[in-house]
């Protein structure tokens, strides 16, 4: 974990921004295995925003924090925050006015 977090650890980072293409194809090659899977241009995009934004948001944890606890919990606050929007927008966890069905 030591190597992850370290401060002149470069290829992490580049990977994170690599992986993000990658996870948008899954929605593509799921609708084309199977009808259950319905995305539209919108969530394509509203997906891609997400992504970057909390992409962005954990290179910031990396650059600005110092020690490895910090970035840590940093990285684990900006995970969780990610999974409940993405939870909210798809299937409504709080019931917010941008749940989805």
């Amino acid at each position: 974990m030591h190597g992850i977090l370290n401060r002149g650890m470069r290829t992490p980072r580049h990977l994170m921004w690599a992986v993000i293409p990658l996870l948008l194809l899954l929605p593509v090659l799921g609708m084309t295995v199977s009808d259950a899977v319905r995305w539209t241009a919108s969530d394509f995009i509203i997906a891609t925003l997400l992504l970057v934004t909390g992409a962005g948001a954990a290179e910031l944890v990396l650059r600005l924090s110092r020690g490895s606890r910090t970035r840590l919990v940093g990285l684990t606050g900006v995970a969780l925050a990610l999974a409940l929007i993405w939870g909210e927008l798809a299937v409504g966890l709080f019931g917010s006015p941008w749940a989805g069905s």
